[in-house]
């Protein structure tokens, strides 16, 4: 996702236990958040303490970094108000873990999780708050013209240019934009311009912005003509109606009595833009359907000698199964339902021992979906036992049918992402290419992680990183595939955990940009999430 997505979180507790003999406890949140890859712990921050009460609602915000293709695990403890730091655990009342994505994820970004860790005792519940800080995301167009400006040239009229400056929070000003010049007029009107918020006035709305007004000099010693002060939420009020600013010269007005101003500035127009983001659409309600297919061909290896690329030992998972794990987990924050339609290719498959390029793993026709990235893991591996290993390696059908449902729905309420994991030996690229080529008008994405030691350049054409991809002189209309290999992520030391956090992260980092093509091209809005 785009780095530097803010995420602030507001935190509530309801119905805590009642510590105190005298009074009601005095709650604190401490949130600590899981160093990435690791199982250790850092404090992050604290709520402020707030006494004597079981339902408290936090001012205090938590301000997190917030990535899609990343698994943030968040820990909220609450110890008992503490006069002292120290905290012992008999005073505990309860503590909550959840990843930032559940938060963002469930329903108009709000969360309630019962809080735990007090044996034999109901804690109550900790309710979450996700709000993405986005008034930032927003883009200005506004065009502003003068009239009877101060004469400053001795030969000719002046050159007038505007200077925008936003006001710091310790009262020093930032230039933030210049007009073009327009030569040789006491009335200029300036060519319209676009200026991000964030730019204008940091997302404070009520903030002063101050303009500047002056004649332009080719030596660079502008004349100061004289200047107004407004604000964004002033400015955006010419959406209705034209304002006009009075240009004032601080030193004129001292000197002169009569002095009334130096002309005037007319905003003509005022316009704003949302640049949506991906959290927009996800608590707008659109929903990530994850769909699993695995690569069953011989050329894997027979899955009970030790060299298989399915070969699982009591020790560890085989190279698919880590696979499936470690992407399958952090996508699963944003499927609802949680249930994974899975299916197989490659392989001849009983009854009859036909091959198949699309057999759902649990070997149910009707609904091939599994509960949850355990579930695929299980189906998974009880197809290993029945199925018989074969080929050829086709893409092209697992392909089209999650095309055939993505079809179905093209409102922008469901996006679908289809994992495929491969030893990246393929036998129908061209078929592949333009199922591919079709599906990229269509709400879905593909990720195709490949294990094993193959040189993957099919995989990396597909991709379509470098070169977009095309077949029979179609082009893809967007970018919707996203190749890793996973021997990358698999160190030496077997210290699985660090690089399955990379894995994750390189598989799903262009998710949200690939989702927001979609949109953007089809022209959907993020749905409201709807007010209280």
């Amino acid at each position: 996702s785009v780095p530097g997505t803010k995420v602030e979180l507001t935190v509530s507790c309801r119905n805590l236990l009642d510590m105190d003999t005298f009074s009601k406890s005095d709650p604190v949140v401490v949130l600590f958040v899981q160093v990435s890859g690791s199982s250790e712990w850092k404090e992050f921050g604290r709520t402020e303490v707030i006494d004597n009460t079981l339902n408290p609602d936090f001012v205090r915000k938590f301000i997190l970094d917030y990535y899609f293709e990343e698994k943030q695990n968040l820990r909220f403890d609450v110890p008992p108000g503490y006069h002292s730091v120290f905290f012992g655990a008999q005073d505990f009342l309860g503590q909550a873990f959840v990843a930032l994505g559940e938060v963002i994820g469930s329903q108009r970004g709000r969360l309630e999780r019962p809080l735990t860790g007090v044996p034999g005792k109901r804690c109550g519940t900790i309710l979450l708050l996700a709000e993405e800080l986005s008034n930032c995301r927003d883009i200005v167009t506004m065009q502003l013209c003068a009239n009877k400006l101060d004469k400053k040239d001795f030969f000719g009229k002046s050159d007038p240019f505007l200077v925008f400056y936003r006001s710091n929070e310790d009262g020093t000003f930032t230039i933030c934009h210049k007009t073009e010049v327009v030569k040789n007029t006491l009335n200029p009107v300036w060519q319209p311009f676009t200026i991000p918020v964030r730019a204008l006035c940091n997302g404070d709305y009520d903030r002063t912005v101050k303009i500047d007004v002056y004649d332009w000099d080719r030596d660079g010693s502008h004349d100061f003509i004289g200047e107004f002060a407004t604000s964004y939420r002033e400015l955006s009020r010419a959406q209705s109606q034209f304002t006009v600013y009075e240009v004032l010269n601080p030193r004129k007005k001292c000197k002169k009595k009569k002095y009334v101003n130096s002309g005037t500035v007319t905003l003509l127009s005022f316009s704003v833009e949302s640049e949506f983001t991906f959290v927009d659409y996800i608590r707008g309600g659109t929903q990530l359907n994850f769909t699993v297919a695995i690569d069953f061909t011989a050329s894997n290896g027979l899955p009970s000698q030790p060299t298989s690329l399915h070969y699982a030992s009591p020790y560890q998972l085989s190279a698919y199964a880590l696979a499936l794990k470690a992407v399958g987990e952090i996508i699963q924050d944003y499927d609802s339902d949680k249930l994974f339609p899975a299916y197989g290719f490659g392989a001849k498959v009983p009854p009859d021992g036909k091959i198949s390029h699309q057999f759902p793993l649990n070997n149910n026709v009707e609904n091939p979906s599994c509960a949850g990235i355990e579930g695929v893991l299980e189906s998974y591996l009880q197809s290993l036992r029945t199925v018989q290993l074969y080929g050829p390696t086709n893409f092209a059908p697992v392909i089209n049918q999650v095309a055939r449902t993505a079809a179905q729905v093209t409102d922008g309420s469901q996006y679908h992402v289809l994992l495929i994991i491969t030893d990246g030996v393929i036998s129908d690229m061209l078929q592949t290419k333009e199922a591919i080529v079709t599906a990229s008008s269509l709400p879905m994405s593909i990720i195709i992680v490949g294990v094993g030691p193959a040189e993957f350049e099919a995989m990396e054409e597909l991709d379509g990183d470098e070169v977009r991809l095309s077949s029979r002189g179609r082009y893809a209309e967007r970018d919707i595939v996203q190749f890793v290999p996973f021997r990358d992520y698999v160190d030496n030391s077997g210290n699985q955990v660090l690089s399955m956090a990379r894995l994750a992260k390189d598989v799903l980092a262009e998710i949200p940009e690939q989702l927001l093509s979609y949109m953007k091209t089809r022209d959907i809005k993020p749905r409201r999430a709807d007010p209280e």
